[in-house]
C-alpha cells in the first residue's frame, strides 16, 4: 500500500482484515527470536499439562501482529501507543482474524486513535487493542 496522509483518514475507517500466520514453525522463529522457548508456546501437550487448552500464541507477538497491521495499512505511520487487553488465549495453529477501525480523528496533532482485535474462528474477541497513530 502507499502511504497515508491524514487527510486520507476517515472517521470510522476500517482497516482491511488481516489473518495472521501463528502456526507451530512461525511462533517458534519468534518464540526463539525473543528467547521466550518456553512449553506454553512451543508444545501442545505440555501447555494442556498448565492448564491450556492449546500452545499459546505469547502475548507480545500479538501486540507485534496488531502493529504490523497498521503498518500494512499506514506505511510510514508512527504507532506513539498500543494499549492491549487479552481477554483469551490465542492458540498456535489457530487462523485468527484481526480487525481495526478508526475511532477519532485529532487534527491538531494529526494523530488518529485506531480500535483493534484479534478474533479467533468462532468469532470470540481474543484480543482487544486501541493504537495512537501519527501520520
Amino acid at each position: 500500500m502507499a502511504a497515508r496522509s491524514f487527510e486520507d483518514v476517515a472517521f470510522g475507517e476500517e482497516l482491511p482484515d488481516a489473518r495472521p500466520d501463528v502456526g507451530m514453525a512461525r511462533v517458534k522463529r519468534f518464540t526463539t527470536t525473543a528467547r521466550m522457548t518456553f512449553g506454553r508456546f512451543l508444545d501442545h501437550e505440555e501447555a494442556r499439562r498448565e492448564g491450556l487448552p492449546g500452545a499459546i500464541v505469547p502475548g507480545i507477538m500479538s501486540q507485534g501482529i496488531l502493529a504490523a497491521i497498521i503498518h500494512q495499512w499506514a506505511p510510514g505511520s508512527k504507532i506513539q501507543r498500543l494499549d492491549t487487553i487479552f481477554r483469551a488465549p490465542i492458540l498456535v495453529d489457530s487462523h485468527p482474524v484481526c480487525r481495526g477501525v478508526v475511532t477519532d480523528l485529532d487534527e491538531e496533532h494529526r494523530r488518529i486513535e485506531i480500535d483493534l482485535t484479534i478474533e479467533n474462528e468462532a468469532g470470540e474477541t481474543r484480543v482487544l487493542g486501541t493504537a495512537r497513530v501519527e501520520l
